[in-house]
């Protein structure tokens, strides 16, 4: 059973741009013009936040004539989310057998 959550890919979707990016693609294939419209970014910021995604494996690109869509890679988050119902779990058996630290 895991215990930690991969904080790697914690910081990449704490940035609010990148969440927002995210919370999109799990919707619908976009490419970067969509992106700026829904978001609001400037080309060269939406950019780099775009290489993060695709760096820490959470999205990936599907090259489409001049345009580049982005593709959110369930896994990705499914994995996230498994560590952290694994930490639940965790918390709920510590809560049900009263374990705790005892003072020296």
């Amino acid at each position: 059973m895991l215990t930690s959550v991969d904080t790697d890919l914690l910081r990449v979707l704490a940035d609010p741009l990148r969440l927002r990016i995210v919370t999109l693609l799990a919707k619908e294939t976009l490419c970067s013009t969509h992106l700026i419209e829904e978001t609001g970014a400037r080309q060269t910021n939406l950019s780099n936040h775009l290489k993060v995604l695709r760096e820490a494996g959470v999205v990936e690109t599907e090259p489409c004539g001049r345009f580049t869509y982005y593709r959110l890679k369930p896994e990705a988050i499914a994995a996230l989310a498994g560590q952290f119902a694994d930490l639940a779990d965790s918390a709920r058996a510590t809560a049900e057998n009263n374990v705790k630290r005892s003072c020296p």
